[in-house]
């Protein structure tokens, strides 16, 4: 099992983060970037999955800065609340978030000594996206339905490391023309349309799809084998 430690951002800021740690020596290190629901069981399993893979993974509080603790279900009250927490932390100024994940990128590549990719799920893949254009130490990128990653402003982005994109076609938050324009726009991005509906890698959501989520998940340890090992 893992366990929470104390990452400190560029400014000072104090920000707690997961880690679950490999047997045996790191392959790598991924950072997980959490929905807009917290550091949840969810996410803690995420992370553990990939510390099962070899790598050390880390998923650090993208909340802190707006509320500190946030671990919320996926009730309809849950949402209500992980929305406008998200929507604090979109406000923030200046960087914003993004210096407590390069916090992490930092951390994991030092703690690993090796290769550091990233991933994120909902707000978190939106995030994932921004990291791969903006932020240093990355070797890769995974998103998944990555809420507002098809607005004009973020297709404009240009990564700076490989990215690899998962998406559901029955998604009622991202429109799959969105997807098309964003596929288009980035040629490079491996970018994948699954027969689900938005969070379908979550197997505590109504909306989990196992198929969909085994093919994901297969594809995104192939790509970060590739581009970490």
């Amino acid at each position: 099992m893992g366990q929470f430690i104390t990452l400190t951002a560029a400014d000072g800021v104090s920000v707690p983060a997961y880690v679950a740690q490999p047997e045996g020596a790191p392959r790598g290190a991924v950072v997980v970037l959490q929905e807009i629901f917290g550091v949840n069981a969810h996410i803690r399993d995420v992370a553990e999955r990939f510390a099962v893979a070899g790598y050390l993974a880390v998923a650090p509080s993208t909340f802190e800065r707006v509320q500190s603790g946030v671990e919320l279900g996926y009730a309809e009250a849950d949402m209500a609340t992980g929305f406008a927490l998200k929507t604090a932390a979109e406000a923030l100024p200046g960087a914003g978030v993004l210096q407590d994940i390069q916090a992490a990128i930092d951390y994991a590549a030092q703690a690993s000594g090796g290769k550091v990719g990233i991933i994120g799920f909902c707000w978190g893949g939106l995030l994932s996206w921004r990291s791969a254009c903006a932020l240093k130490g990355l070797s890769a990128a995974v998103v998944y339905y990555g809420g507002g990653i098809t607005a004009e402003a973020e297709i404009a982005r240009q990564p700076l490391c490989p990215v690899l994109a998962h998406f559901g076609d029955q998604d009622r938050w991202i429109a799959l023309a969105g997807v098309e324009a964003f596929g288009q726009a980035h040629p490079d991005v491996g970018v994948h349309v699954y027969a689900a509906s938005h969070g379908f890698n979550c197997d505590q959501r109504g909306a989990y799809n196992e198929a969909a989520a085994q093919q994901a998940h297969a594809r995104t340890l192939d790509f970060f084998a590739r581009q970490l090992g």
